[in-house]
């Protein structure tokens, strides 16, 4: 081997490395080739109480008047299961166990279902031309404690933001991706605490359509968490595939 500097690289080094048949690799260049890292697969999932049968039946009946205004929306199925969201956020999908298990031993400590929740009105939230409709329950103290508690218990492992490949599947739409991955990124500052209103959605529809509907009167009832679980979310932020689930204290 010719006699060079440390470092450098000259036309006889590169001579006779040619003549032996090496492979010429830059460590500017060809470094991210060489060792290409492969990024850590992302889930957006979905922390949730799931409502008792009260709630399934009105959900369900707004849910197929929102399908007859707008067929492209969802139905409430196996695949978008009814929920009231306590928190959305991104995950290393290889942490999941470890977020269901800090999770899990919070709601071991709760007693979710002997919470009394009072739906008092409709709402929506914009997802380009269209809204995401639901019906909203007043918080209470307990339910705001829960919240605080799981976002704390999640806390170590989320992430500040993920790619729609981190959702079941995407829209149509890229702009309701966009508007999808704001949601969640930005939910714990905007949707906790003082902020939260927890919701059932219950179907998409035009926004025209949803402000008449948010000014019908609304009949109040009252209703109980049944479950809770941990989904993967899908499109328009529904809970598409459950990851785990707990039985919750009477």
């Amino acid at each position: 081997m010719p006699d060079v500097k440390l470092g450098a690289f000259t036309p006889a080094l590169e001579e006779h490395a040619k003549a032996n048949g090496w492979t010429i690799v830059s460590m500017k260049d060809d470094w991210k080739q060489v060792f290409a890292f492969e990024k850590s697969p992302v889930t957006a999932i979905d922390i949730l109480l799931e409502p008792d049968v009260t709630m399934l039946e009105h959900a369900a009946a707004n849910s197929a008047r929102l399908l007859k205004i707008f067929p492209k929306g969802f139905a409430l199925d196996a695949a978008h299961r009814p929920h009231i969201t306590m928190l959305q956020c991104f995950v290393h999908t290889a942490d999941l166990d470890k977020v269901n298990a800090a999770v899990g031993r919070v709601l071991a400590a709760a007693v979710a279902n002997a919470m009394k929740l009072d739906a008092f009105k409709y709402y929506y939230a914009p997802a380009g031309a269209t809204g995401v409709a639901g019906i909203c329950a007043k918080p209470t103290p307990e339910i705001l404690k829960l919240q605080a508690d799981i976002i704390a218990a999640a806390k170590p492992f989320m992430l500040k933001t993920g790619p729609i490949g981190a959702f079941s599947a995407p829209h149509d739409d890229p702009a309701i991706d966009a508007a999808i991955i704001d949601y969640v990124s930005t939910f714990v500052p905007k949707m906790s605490g003082a902020n939260f209103n927890p919701h059932v959605s219950t179907g998409v529809a035009p926004k025209e359509f949803l402000d008449q509907m948010l000014v019908e009167p609304f009949a109040t009832f009252q209703f109980s968490p049944a479950g809770a679980a941990v989904y993967q979310l899908g499109p328009f932020g529904t809970a598409a595939r459950k990851l785990e689930e707990w039985d919750l204290k009477p």
